[in-house]
């Protein structure tokens, strides 16, 4: 399908569900940027869940935002449980907002919902001459080191920089092996997920999605990574007023009321201590980039150029949606 009609398809849908025009637009806009920069996961296959839980009355499809003003840097927005690309659209504009007029621009949001690709908000930090962090927790699926119990979500870790040029620095990592998302849409294609990445209900490693959702995911760098599952679930869930500590529902399948996951944008001027950052910035690359390579390796990249590339590659193309999931999406058109 090419990308105009679906991204017509996508606010279609979501207007059917209750959005209003400029709602839907910007749901629209995040799904299609994570099919063309390869993140499948996060891209159509989400659709169906969000409509679900607008249904189940556990997502609202014409929030009361609120905006509070804390200080002209810092913000506090209220979602009032909107799609999450909603919260997250208003809270990555205001940090740059607040950024531009005051060197850094602090904002939390609660009462919000699964957002997609922390990159995605991080980059339009990064095109603006800003660096950005984002974090934001999740359902449970990583048990803390030490217990055999999920409680923290695959909670990203999202950083992003501009670098001199038109493609920036972003580092976008779930602190699991993969993310959740991943495994969602495996389970829904009948395909099977790496080994090494999650544990049945009874601990044994599995590559069958079904049992690893019913199971748990591990981290990356084991202790390491539940510890930083942990700092995300602080920074996004505790100090945002959000749920936290396993609190947060699942998407797909606990409609017992609304996600309230909290998000943090972090956005600052890059000079606030130096006034050649883009001069450094390209020299610290530029270093990296000439390193030695160890074989099969053809050149060495930042985080973000593959990205970047894959996008280009795909911009001109179709969107290649899995007959399921059309199928999936044209019934919500139906109902």
């Amino acid at each position: 399908m090419n990308q105009t009609n679906a991204k017509k398809l996508i606010i279609k849908t979501f207007k059917n569900y209750g959005l209003n025009n400029q709602h839907a637009t910007i749901c629209a806009n995040a799904l299609i940027n994570a099919e063309l920069v390869g993140a499948h996961s996060h891209g159509l296959a989400r659709l169906v869940s969000y409509c679900n839980r607008i249904k189940k009355k556990v997502i609202n499809p014409k929030p009361q935002i609120k905006i509070k003003k804390i200080s002209p840097s810092i913000t506090h927005v209220d979602a009032d449980n909107a799609v999450g690309f909603i919260g997250a659209d208003l809270g990555i504009k205001h940090a740059i907002i607040n950024a531009k007029k005051t060197g850094i621009g602090f904002v939390g949001v609660k009462n919000s919902g699964h957002f997609g690709l922390s990159g995605y908000y991080a980059e339009k930090a990064a095109h603006k001459g800003l660096i950005a962090f984002c974090f934001t927790n999740a359902p449970p699926a990583i048990a803390p080191h030490g217990a055999k119990k999920t409680l923290f979500g695959t909670n990203p870790i999202c950083f992003a920089a501009p670098t001199g040029t038109k493609i920036p620095f972003v580092l976008d990592a779930s602190i699991s092996m993969i993310n959740r998302g991943r495994i969602r849409r495996a389970a829904k294609l009948g395909e099977k997920i790496p080994v090494g990445v999650a544990l049945d209900k009874n601990g044994n490693p599995t590559i069958d999605p079904k049992k690893a959702l019913s199971g748990l995911q591990l981290p990356i760098a084991t202790f390491k990574g539940s510890g930083f599952a942990w700092m995300v679930d602080i920074l996004s869930g505790v100090i945002t007023g959000a749920n936290h500590s396993g609190k947060v529902r699942d998407p797909f399948d606990d409609f017992s009321g609304p996600q309230n996951i909290g998000h943090l944008f972090i956005v600052f001027k890059p000079g606030l201590f130096i006034k050649n950052y883009t001069k450094r910035i390209k020299e610290n690359i530029k270093r990296v980039k000439k390193l030695p390579k160890i074989k099969g390796v053809e050149k060495i990249l930042y985080p973000g150029e593959n990205k970047a590339e894959r996008y280009k590659k795909n911009l001109n193309k179709k969107i290649n949606i899995p007959t399921k999931i059309l199928n999936e999406i044209y019934s919500l058109n139906k109902s």
